[in-house]
C-alpha cells in the first residue's frame, strides 16, 4: 500500500519519552513533545507527531506493522506550521495541542471533568481520557473513536446518537499527503430506514444501503469471512462496527481521497497492507444514474431500463442516453385496486423516504402498503430465516440496481392491468402480431437457475456464443442436468437471437433437435434452459477426438443430422432453415446421438414457400 504512506515517511518523528521505556499514558503536568510518543501496551499503535506537505500533525498510526499508516489525526485543519508543538492534558481532563507561542491549535471537547484525569492510548488504537480510578468504557470523558478521520478500526462505531444527534462518520483526506478533511464522507443517513451512504460534499454519491439482517443491502456479499459485524438500531442510536474473527488479524476500512471505500488486511508475508475489498468500479454505483422508477444493470446495454409497468418519462432523452428523467407509470394508479409485482435480485431503492415496522409480517406489510395510495413498494426489512419485518417506500423509487446474484426482493405497486406483463412477457415483447400464439413453455425462477449453476460460476461455463455464455447446471430437486444460455447484454444481436429461439424451437419436437426445457425471464435476465449434452459438440470430436468416431458412429451422426434437417425443412409445422448449421452447433448426447442446436439465426417459411431472401430473420 504505497499510496497510503501519505508522506509519513517524510520526517516521521518518533522516539520514547526522554529516552525512557515506552509509555501509553500522560497525566496533568506531563506532555508529549516533538520526537516523543505514546505507545499502546502491546505495541500495536503509536501516537506522536508527523510531517506532511502542509506542516506538522498530531496523529495515531500503526507501530506494528511499522508502515506509519496514520489512522487518526487531531489537528487535521490546523497544521503546526512553525515546526514546534506539544500535547498537554490539563487538570480537568482536556487534551490540548499548543504551538510555539502556547496558542491552542486543537483541543478535545471534553464536557465533563475528573478528579484524576489520565489520557491513555489503548491497544485498539483509541486515545481516551478517563478518571484514573474509573476504567469503565461507558465513563470515558473523551475518546478519539468518537471523532474518526478516514479510517474505521475494529471496535469503532460508525453511526449516530438519535437523541443528541451526535454523528460518527468518516471523512477522506484531501489528498494522499494532506490529512485535511476532503470532500468525501461515509456515514449512516438516518432519514427513513437508516442506510450507509457515501457523500460528495452534501450530495449522495453512492449507497451501501440499509442493513438487511445479514449485511448492507447494496453490498450483499459479505466483505470478507474474517470479520464479525454488529449493527444496532434502537430508539437511542444506530451504528455499525466490526471485529476480526481472529484477534491477531489486522484490518482497517478507509474512505480514500477519491471517495472509494476500501478494506485492507495486513499480510505478514509481504509486510504491507493488501486490498481485500472495494466496490466494483462500474457506472451503476453512481447514485440515481437511471432516475426514478428505473434500475441499473452493468451487464446490460444500455445499463438503464424502466421497472415493469413503467415507461421513460422522455423517450427522446432516454434513447440519447440521458436517463436522469427516469420513468413514469404506464397505467395510472387505482389505489386500493392496485396489486404488487415481485422483482428479485435488486439493490433496494434509496430508503430516505421509507418507514419500517419490525413487528409486521410480509402479508401485513402488503396490506399496509395497499391501503396507503402513496406507498409505492414494500419488502421484508430483515431477509434472514425467510424474512421478517416490514419496509415501506413512499413516493419515488430511486437508485435501484440489479445485483445477480445477491440482490433482494422488492414488491412494486402496479395497476391491475399491468400485473400480467411479466407472464405475457414472451408474447407481448418478443412476438409480432402474426406470432401471438400461446406456447406451452416452462418458466424457471431466476433463483433456481442461479442455484443450479452455482451463481453462474466460471467453473460451470461451457462456452460462449453469439447469444451469450452457456453454463452447465443441475436442478437439484429434479436431479436433472441442464444447459443454460444466458442472454448477453453486450450484444445487440443477442435479444433478436433470444426471440428467434423462443419462437422457433419451442414449437419443434424431434429426437435430433436439442430439447428446450423452458426459459427464465426476470428483470433484465433472459435465459434459455436446454437439456444438457454431456458429449459436447461435433467439432470437438472432429478436431480433437477424431479417432473416437468409428465408421458406425459417423454414419449414425450423419443420418441423425439429415433426419433433423428433413424435419425442419418438410415435416414440422413450421418450415425452417437453420442458416448457421455447423459442427459446433451439433451437440451429442450420452449415446453420441446428434442434436441440432442454436436457432438464433434461423428463419421460418410460410405455407408452400420454397425459397426466400434469408437476410431477414423472424420478427424483424
Amino acid at each position: 500500500m504505497k499510496g497510503f504512506l501519505r508522506g509519513l515517511i517524510c520526517l516521521i518523528l518518533f522516539s520514547s519519552i526522554s529516552g525512557a521505556a515506552a509509555v501509553d499514558t500522560i497525566v496533568p503536568g506531563k506532555s508529549i513533545k516533538i520526537g516523543e510518543t505514546l505507545v499502546s501496551s502491546k505495541g500495536s499503535f503509536e501516537l506522536g507527531f508527523f510531517r506532511s506537505s502542509r506542516g506538522l500533525y498530531l496523529g495515531i498510526w500503526y507501530k506494528k506493522p511499522a508502515t506509519h499508516t496514520a489512522v487518526w489525526v487531531a489537528n487535521r485543519e490546523n497544521p503546526l506550521s512553525d515546526g514546534e508543538g506539544v500535547l498537554v492534558l490539563d487538570s480537568k481532563g482536556t487534551l490540548a495541542l499548543l504551538n510555539s507561542t502556547k496558542d491552542v491549535i486543537w483541543a478535545s471537547n471534553t464536557s465533563r471533568s475528573a478528579e484524576n484525569p489520565v489520557a491513555q492510548l489503548l491497544e485498539s488504537g483509541n486515545l481516551v481520557v478517563q478518571d484514573e480510578k474509573n476504567y469503565n468504557e461507558e465513563d470515558y470523558l473523551w475518546q478519539s473513536f468518537d471523532y474518526p478521520s478516514d479510517s474505521l478500526l475494529p471496535g469503532m462505531k460508525l453511526g449516530k446518537n438519535l437523541k443528541t444527534g451526535f454523528d460518527r462518520f468518516l471523512s477522506s483526506w484531501r489528498s494522499a499527503d494532506d490529512p485535511a478533511p476532503g470532500i468525501y464522507s461515509v456515514r449512516i443517513d438516518t432519514r427513513g430506514f437508516p442506510q450507509v451512504v457515501i457523500e460528495k460534499g452534501s450530495k449522495i454519491r453512492g449507497r451501501a444501503g440499509p442493513w438487511n439482517g445479514i449485511g448492507f443491502a447494496g453490498r450483499p456479499a459479505k466483505p470478507n469471512s474474517i470479520t464479525s459485524a454488529q449493527y444496532v438500531l434502537n430508539d437511542e442510536e444506530v451504528y455499525y462496527r466490526y471485529e476480526p474473527e481472529d484477534s491477531s488479524v489486522k484490518i482497517r476500512m478507509v474512505v480514500n481521497s477519491s471517495g472509494v471505500f476500501q478494506i485492507f488486511v495486513w499480510k505478514n508475508g509481504i509486510h504491507d497492507w493488501e486490498l481485500l475489498m472495494m466496490p466494483p468500479p462500474d457506472i451503476c454505483h453512481n447514485y440515481a444514474l437511471c432516475g426514478k422508477f428505473a434500475s441499473c444493470n452493468v451487464n446490460r446495454s444500455p445499463v438503464c431500463s424502466c421497472l415493469e409497468g413503467y415507461l421513460p418519462k422522455s423517450l427522446v432523452d432516454w434513447n440519447l442516453g440521458n436517463w436522469s428523467g427516469g420513468c413514469i407509470r404506464d397505467t395510472p394508479s387505482e389505489c386500493e385496486k392496485d396489486a404488487f409485482l415481485k422483482q428479485t435480485w435488486l439493490k433496494w431503492p434509496d430508503t430516505s423516504n421509507s418507514t419500517v415496522n419490525m413487528t409486521m409480517n410480509l402479508r401485513e406489510c402488503e396490506q399496509t402498503c395497499l391501503t396507503n395510495c402513496y406507498c409505492t413498494a414494500y419488502t421484508n426489512a430483515d431477509v434472514r430465516d425467510g424474512g421478517s419485518g416490514c419496509l415501506l417506500w413512499f413516493g419515488d423509487l430511486i437508485d435501484i440496481q440489479v445485483l445477480t446474484p445477491g440482490g433482494q426482493d422488492l414488491y412494486i405497486r402496479l395497476a391491475p392491468s399491468d400485473m400480467g406483463l411479466k407472464k405475457r412477457h414472451l408474447r407481448n415483447d418478443y412476438m409480432n402480431d402474426g406470432e401471438k400464439e400461446d406456447m406451452e413453455l416452462r418458466m424457471f425462477d431466476l433463483e433456481i437457475i442461479a442455484s443450479a449453476t452455482d451463481n453462474f460460476s466460471i467453473n460451470n461455463k461451457l462456452g460462449q456464443g453469439g447469444f451469450g455464455p452457456v453454463y452447465k447446471g443441475t436442478l437439484l430437486d429434479e436431479e436433472q442436468d441442464i444447459a443454460v444460455k444466458r442472454l448477453s447484454r453486450s450484444s445487440g444481436q443477442g435479444l433478436q437471437e433470444f426471440k428467434n429461439e423462443v419462437i422457433l424451437i419451442a414449437k419443434l419436437q424431434h429426437r435430433n433437435l436439442v430439447k428446450l426445457l423452458g426459459c427464465c425471464i426476470e428483470g433484465d435476465e433472459k435465459m434459455l434452459i436446454y437439456e444438457y449434452m454431456p458429449n459436447k459438440s461435433l467439432d470437438y470430436f472432429i478436431f480433437e477426438r477424431s479417432k473416437l468416431l468409428d465408421w458406425n458412429r459417423r454414419v449414425n451422426i450423419i443420418g441423425g443430422i439429415a433426419r433433423g434437417l428433413l424435419y425442419l425443412h418438410q415435416d414440422s409445422r413450421l418450415r425452417i432453415i437453420h442458416r448457421d448449421l455447423k459442427a459446433a452447433n451439433v451437440l451429442l448426447d450420452s449415446e453420441m446421438n446428434p442434436k441440432i442446436s442454436d436457432f438464433g439465426m434461423a428463419r421460418s417459411f410460410c405455407g408452400e414457400q420454397t425459397e426466400a431472401n434469408t437476410n431477414k430473420v423472424v420478427g424483424t
